[in-house]
This record gives structure tokens, sequence and C-alpha cells, in this order.
């Protein structure tokens, strides 16, 4: 009898224990299909939930805002007849049956949906303006009335006014001081009357193509006593896709070597001031690191940067030797590490204080390039709500 229940038991153990298997390495991905990331009460936005899946696997959907779980399960999700509380971040993850149980993906990157109950929306696009570019707002009205003109403000301030423009507006050049919170009012007339309305602000965050590298000297002297690895960390944010990035070393105003894809080098340990440069040809853009000393150090060193190649270092035909200058190979060292593949950081600016009768405001997601581990394999030698007229009105109040 009691051989007949350990069978029994040990029959049942498979059913009652279910393995655990770690996530996916590869994230899902949550798009805007129709409709805006900012919508009015009553409008609808429909999201998606993408898997980078090359093998055609059937997958099902776990779909979330903030923390809560929500009831869909589809692909798709759609906000119909939208209200206030809607309002969110939403994520999205893959998960699918298979003979080791559950394989659950990576959850999403949020998407911000804000549905106001306003009149007046600015929308702005999803990603952070770069220096230089120009970007185009939208002053959307509830209703789409025939806007004849539009008004922008940056911190309380105006900043640009647009007659007929449908209520477009647009900033050129931008520059790092362009950043801030927008606003916008709209005009229209009807029935004899000029109808004004404004939104909340907005924060719009601009981005420099590239930040100012920072040097790093490692130096492993107990496991590599002879030689140090020199690291130039900066921040590449450019749009897809991405002209190609170089890199130049400089130790004592000489350069080390030429420019290559990787951020690092390996050098004779030595003293001597050390700086770095990253470049990137095509957009005409480089950046300088500050001096780094190493060792006992005399004398004050000066950098003089390279001036811009014409071309794409890798292939030109007939290099510049001011761009590729001789370097010391008694100082350069091939590398042995492994490459590793660039990583994508997202950054988010964040979001001011509101009066109490103002939406959530949506701070735009940003898609950036960190170059801070790029190594591409390659050998050294080789290239509010308040108008003047409906001040804090809901939609359903009379216009006059």
């Amino acid at each position: 009898m009691d051989l007949v229940i350990s069978l029994l038991v040990l029959s049942t153990l498979p059913q009652l224990v279910q393995p655990v298997v770690p996530p996916l390495l590869f994230r899902t991905v949550v798009e805007i299909t129709s409709g805006d990331s900012k919508v009015f009460s009553g409008e609808s936005v429909r999201l998606r939930c993408s898997i980078p899946d090359n093998y055609n696997f059937t997958w099902r959907y776990l779909w979330f805002r903030g923390s809560k779980q929500l009831p869909q399960n589809g692909e798709n999700i759609v906000l119909w007849n939208a209200n206030i509380k809607e309002s969110g971040k939403y994520y999205c993850q893959g998960f699918r049956n298979s003979i080791v149980g559950k394989i659950h993906t990576l959850k999403s990157l949020p998407v911000e949906i804000t549905v106001d109950g306003g009149w007046a929306i600015l929308q702005v696009p999803p990603h952070p303006g770069l220096v230089g570019e120009s970007l185009i707002m939208t002053c959307h009205v509830r209703g789409n009335p025939p806007i004849r003109e539009a008004i922008l403000y940056k911190d309380g301030v105006e900043v640009l006014r647009q007659n007929g423009s449908g209520g477009h507006l647009h900033l050129t050049n931008l520059t790092l001081e362009d950043g801030g919170l927008y606003s916008c009012r709209a005009s229209w007339d009807t029935f004899r009357h000029t109808v004004s309305v404004i939104s909340t602000a907005t924060q719009l965050q601009v981005l420099e193509v590239l930040t100012q590298p920072i040097m790093e000297i490692v130096d492993d002297k107990p496991i590599n006593p002879s030689n140090m690895k020199l690291v130039c960390h900066v921040q590449y944010n450019a749009r897809d896709p991405a002209p190609p990035m170089y890199f130049y070393f400089y130790k004592n105003n000489k350069h080390l070597a030429m420019a290559i894809s990787q951020n690092y080098i390996l050098v004779t340990r030595s003293p001597g001031t050390f700086t770095c440069m990253a470049m990137v040809p095509q957009m005409g853009v480089s950046r300088q690191s500050d001096p780094k000393s190493f060792g006992q150090v005399t004398g004050t060193q000066t950098m003089k940067p390279p001036p811009l190649p014409d071309s794409d270092p890798w292939t030109s035909a007939s290099p510049d030797m001011t761009l590729f200058p001789s370097f010391e190979p008694s100082e350069v060292q091939s590398s042995t590490h492994p490459p590793t593949a660039p990583t994508m950081d997202s950054t988010q600016s964040s979001e001011p204080p509101l009066m109490t009768s103002q939406p959530a405001l949506t701070t735009p997601s940003s898609t950036l390039q960190s170059a801070n581990n790029q190594t591409v394999a390659s050998e050294t030698e080789d290239a509010s709500g308040g108008s003047s007229e409906m001040s804090g009105d809901s939609p359903d109040a009379e216009m006059e």
C-alpha cells in the first residue's frame, strides 16, 4: 500500500511543479498606430505591440498601464472614447508556451498617453530635438476650427506668433537654450466673435548631437604592468540611420593612432597628458575631452584639434595626412578585448510641477544612441489650461 501511495505522489509531481524560464533577451516595442500621445477626451488612440521574432512563433500579449495589468491580450489595444483616467504610461510584454514552460520577452519601454479635458493641446514630436535641427509643433484645438492665429510661449513668454498656419509652429536651428516648457494659444472667429483658448504646458527637450567626451585611463598594473587602456566616453544622439563616429587619441598633443571606430585603445604605460576626440565627419561635428594626466607630468599641455575631414576616413582614396598624422608605434598596442554591441539609452527629462487644474504633462520619449560602449572590431591602423474667454471651461461650456 505504501508503495502505491509513493508512486501516485511521484506521478503527480511534474504536474505540480512548473519550470521557471528566464525572460528572453529581446524587448517588445509599443508604438502608436493611430491618434497621438496627447489627445482630447472623447478621441481614440490605437497602440500596437511588436515583437522582434525572426522565427514566426505564435505569441500572446500582456498589456500594462503603469503597474496595473490590463484585460486586453491582443497585439493591438484601442482607447475608444478616451477619458482622463486612461492617461498613463503603457507597456506590453509577449509570451508563448514551450516544452520548458512559458517564455516571456522583456517588458517594452513605456509610451505615455495623456488624455486632455481642455480645449487646446500643444503637440510636439515624440523624440527630443537636436541642436541645429528644425522642429514643428502643432496647436491642436478641439473640434478643429479654422485657426486664424497661433501664439507659442516658452516658460510663459511669447516666442513666436504665426497667422494662417493652421496651428503649426516652426522652430528652426535649435539650440540647447530652446529646451523648456511650451504652451500655445489659438484664436479663431465665430459668429462675429473671436474665440481664444490656451493649452497646458508641455516639456521640450533639446540634445546635442555629441556630448563632450570624458577621457578615462584604465591602469590595471597588477594584471598588465606594461600597458594601460584609454577609453573615450561620449553620448551620440542622431536619427536613424546614424552616420559613423570616429575617435582620435592624443598624448602630449601628438596623435597616438589614426581615426578608429572603437572608443578605446591600449598604449604603453607611461606618464603624460592624454585627451580624446569624437568626430562624425558626415555631419561636420566633433567634440574634444578635457586633458587628463597620468604619472609625473611637467609643463602645460594645450590641444589643437585636427581639421574636419572632407570625406569618410574609412573610404577616402587619398587620405589627408593632417587627418591621419604619423603616430608612435611603440605607444599603441593592438586591443585584445572582444567587440561588444553598442547599447541604446533612453533619456527622459523630469517633468515640472503643474497647477492643480492642469492635467499631467507629457514628456517626449527619446531614442538615444550611446557610444559609451561602442566597440566595432577593427585594428588601430584602420580608419493652463486658461484662456481669455474660456478660462478653465470644460468642452461642454457654451462658446459665445
